[in-house]
C-alpha cells in the first residue's frame, strides 16, 4: 500500500489527516486551445484539414483543389481541372510531407478529378416559372409534330416535340445504354 506525499499529510493528534492534492496551476486559454487543436488534428478531423488546407497546399493549389475525405489514413483530394490534378500529382510528396508535419494522420494521398458544381444565384422562382416551357398560359398551345397531341408551344420550342415524346426519347436512350 502506498503512502501519500508529505505535502498532503497533516499531523492531527496521534494520527495524520490526508489533505487533498493542491490544484494544478491554471493554464492559459491559448495553451488549452492549442492542445485541443493538436488533438483534433491527431484524431483525423476533416474540419482540421479544411482549416489548414490553404497553408498546407499553398494559395494557388488550395483555390483549385480541396480535401474530400479521409479514410484509414488515405486522404482523397479533388482537383477542379485536369491541369490542377497534374499539379497535385507533381507536388504529391511535398504536400504529403506538409500534411504530416502539421500533425494530420495521413499516410497517403489519393488524387481525383472532382468537378465542383458552381451554383448560380437562382433568382426569383417566379421568373423561372414564368419562363418554364410547360406554361401553356404564357406560351400558348400547339400540336406535337411526332404524336399529334396538344402541348405547350414552349415545349416544342425547347425540345422540338412535346414532353411525353421527350420522356420516351430519354427512356429509350437509357435502355439502349443499359444494353451495351
Amino acid at each position: 500500500m502506498g503512502r501519500a506525499p508529505k505535502s498532503q499529510r497533516r499531523r492531527f493528534g496521534k494520527g495524520e489527516l490526508l489533505m487533498p492534492a493542491p490544484p494544478e496551476p491554471a493554464q492559459s486559454i491559448r495553451g488549452c486551445l492549442d492542445r485541443l487543436n493538436q488533438q483534433w488534428r491527431q484524431d483525423g478531423s476533416m474540419a482540421a484539414l479544411w482549416q489548414d488546407w490553404p497553408k498546407l497546399a499553398g494559395p494557388s493549389l488550395a483555390e483549385h483543389c480541396r480535401p474530400l475525405s479521409l479514410r484509414q489514413g488515405v486522404l482523397s483530394v479533388g482537383a477542379s481541372h485536369p491541369q490542377w490534378r497534374q499539379a497535385l500529382l507533381y507536388s504529391k510528396l511535398q504536400l504529403l510531407a506538409a500534411i504530416r508535419a502539421a500533425g494530420h494522420p495521413v499516410r497517403d494521398l489519393r488524387i481525383l478529378q472532382h468537378h465542383t458544381a458552381r451554383r448560380s444565384d437562382p433568382g426569383d422562382p417566379l421568373d423561372e416559372w414564368n419562363r418554364h416551357p410547360s406554361r401553356m398560359d404564357v406560351h400558348g398551345m400547339a400540336t406535337c409534330p411526332r404524336c399529334g397531341s396538344p402541348a405547350p408551344t414552349g415545349e416544342m420550342a425547347y425540345w422540338g416535340h412535346c414532353s411525353f415524346c421527350r420522356s420516351a426519347d430519354l427512356g429509350s436512350e437509357a435502355a439502349s445504354g443499359a444494353d451495351q
